[in-house]
């Protein structure tokens, strides 16, 4: 196909915008833990996640997501480390095609009560247990890249490195 055959493809289809957090925490032994939500619908493991804030900064409203999702509180980095791509099924039934922008946070605090408590699990893995129960391709490449010195990737190391 054509680049205007592909563009009007795009219009006819379009792509939704997300944004999610992915929460973060060093461990005792200094490993880094990500944490995972089930999703409500399909109890998928996911990372918190949801539509941009009016108001808010992307990587704010990342952070209202996980607190929200997770229960978790921390500092959420201004800056993305990758996207990925998924398929939203809407209320209505119909799917619509997401990219969602992924901010890095470290997690401070979680909490014990949090408002989808009792919709959803949550739990702690390594970056490698995480990218094997994800079912995105991309989110799974982006929490494979921090299996292996996630310090190298410039906006981790600062997210880690400030106090």
């Amino acid at each position: 196909m054509g680049l205007d055959a592909d563009l009007a493809i795009e219009r006819q289809h379009p792509l939704g915008s997300q944004i999610a957090a992915l929460p973060l925490r060093l461990d005792r032994n200094g490993r880094l833990g990500v944490l995972m939500v089930t999703s409500r619908g399909t109890g998928r493991w996911v990372v918190p996640k949801g539509w941009t804030m009016e108001g808010h900064s992307p990587w704010g409203a990342a952070g209202i997501e996980a607190l929200e999702e997770a229960g978790a509180e921390g500092r959420v980095a201004s800056r993305s480390i990758g996207s990925y791509e998924y398929d939203k099924r809407l209320d209505d039934g119909t799917v619509l095609r997401c990219r969602v922008e992924v901010f890095p946070m470290l997690v401070c605090k979680l909490r014990r009560n949090w408002k989808e408590r009792d919709e959803r699990i949550r739990r702690w893995f390594t970056p490698k247990a995480a990218a094997q129960r994800v079912d995105e391709p991309e989110l799974a490449a982006l929490l494979r890249g921090l299996s292996q010195k996630p310090e190298k990737l410039p906006v981790i190391r600062d997210l880690l490195g400030s106090d």
